[in-house]
């Protein structure tokens, strides 16, 4: 039949191997096919069955030879060991050496038989499911699906998460808030090594400052009043996988020190415990003030800050990705859309312009709750520029409200026009009134 599964029984005696095969075939969704030696088995092994029963003693060699040769080829294939042999150290010795199940010839081996194929049915089912979870969150992660967008600077942050993928460095993540620092982060996550192994994300603004040593490091049973058990913490949990450390600039200066320590040294000591820990997970971290003003105002340590620093991905903020406002809002309409069971929407030149022309404070957040409110208050199939309502808390555009020097703003008006011109500098000399003089000379000063 077209969607039946094999199983092998490797049998010597006739009559029960065919006793056991009438009793699987019952099933309709399996066939089966008998060999009375290891030799003619093992002549098929190649065929990959979905499971294999297997009898201990064989005409022509043992069933743990037998097993070890299955281990050795195709060490997925459940094996499931029927003898008459009742030693139990035979059996415990047989699963240590990788055997699904041992069952012994009684009145209940059909039944134990069926229920151990049962097993590695679901078992096969729930592998298939991981394998698809798997496949669906790396095509989820891939660079240019985690993060919309196709503008120079974007495109530059697509090349170091690539080369941070493929690497062990630490990755620190600069940006503003709403830019999709843990995007990046689960992104470099999901396309490294690490893939299979938890992605612990901590955002260290968000834990009470006399719970953050608790949260990261874990705790004994009684360490504190409270602490009814055991708790390991997110060095701990992010074993073998990242952990990614938002917000890092909030943390204290003694909590600072630890973190170097456990960096330095690859170890925790649990609180209240003597037990020292070996850790292994990647580090990622993220903030949105600059760390190395904040170590020369003495808020942060410098050697973690070189500790942490590793490759730096900077995000540009939505203003100065040009183009890709629009290409996101056209993202987020079809996703509201579709979630909301709501008929297709497009954007009006007007209400495209819009977009364009605001600064986008909040980054991409903010231009995903406005699109959404937008969906909601468009009357027809195109969204209008009446549709599209600026609610910033910071009205007058968030670098304004920054104290920084004239030479800062312009440096940071230049790279927005770029960006906004695919680095066409005698356009953008044309659109700012300034010498394209200007502009070359601060490209190769490295300013911009």
């Amino acid at each position: 039949m077209e969607n039946t599964q094999t199983i092998f029984i490797v049998e010597d005696d006739a009559f029960y191997g065919a006793m056991l095969e009438y009793h699987l075939t019952l099933n309709p969704d399996y066939t089966v096919e008998r060999f009375e030696t290891g030799k003619s088995f093992l002549d098929n092994l190649y065929r990959r069955p979905i499971a294999i029963t297997l009898d201990y003693s064989l005409p022509d060699m043992d069933g743990e030879t037998v097993l070890k040769r299955i281990q050795k080829e195709y060490a997925d294939i459940p094996v499931i060991i029927i003898s008459g042999q009742e030693d139990i150290s035979t059996a415990v010795q047989l699963l240590k050496n990788g055997a699904y199940d041992y069952i012994v010839k009684d009145e209940n081996t059909k039944e134990r038989l069926w229920n151990a194929i049962l097993k590695v049915k679901e078992t096969q089912q729930l592998r298939e499911e991981i394998s698809q979870l798997r496949e669906e969150v790396r095509e989820k992660y891939e660079f240019d699906k985690a993060i919309k967008g196709n503008s120079p600077a974007l495109q530059r942050v697509f090349n170091l998460m690539e080369k941070a993928s493929k690497s062990n460095i630490n990755v620190s993540i600069y940006g503003e808030t709403g830019t999709g620092k843990e995007l990046v982060a689960k992104a470099i996550h999901h396309n490294s090594v690490r893939n299979k192994k938890p992605f612990v994300a901590v955002n260290m603004a968000a834990i009470p400052k006399d719970l953050v040593e608790s949260e990261l490091f874990g705790h004994e049973k009684g360490a504190f009043t409270g602490a009814m058990n055991r708790r390991i913490g997110k060095f701990e949990e992010a074993t073998g996988g990242t952990l990614f450390l938002d917000e890092i600039g909030e943390m204290e200066l003694t909590m600072q020190a630890k973190i170097l320590r456990v960096l330095q040294e690859q170890e925790i000591t649990r609180i209240g415990g003597n037990q020292v820990v070996k850790i292994d997970c990647r580090i990622i971290v993220a903030t949105h003030r600059n760390l190395a003003e904040e170590v020369q105002r003495g808020n942060f340590r410098e050697d973690l800050y070189y500790r942490l620093l590793g490759l730096n991905v900077a995000l540009p903020p939505l203003r100065e990705r040009g183009n890709d406002i629009i290409l996101l809002s056209k993202f987020f309409i079809e996703d509201y859309c579709k979630k909301n069971r709501l008929p297709k929407l497009g954007l009006t030149n007007e209400a495209s312009q819009k977009l364009m022309s605001y600064p986008f404070p909040g980054n991409v957040r903010e231009l995903k709750a406005i699109i959404e409110l937008a969906c909601v208050m468009a009357s027809d199939d195109l969204i209008a520029s009446e549709d599209i309502t600026f609610n910033s808390i910071k009205p007058e555009g968030a670098f304004l409200l920054e104290e920084v020097t004239l030479r800062e703003y312009t440096r940071r008006i230049i790279r927005h026009f770029l960006n906004k011109y695919d680095d066409d500098v005698l356009l953008v000399a044309d659109k700012l009134d300034i010498g394209k003089s200007t502009i070359y000379n601060m490209l190769k000063s490295g300013e911009l």
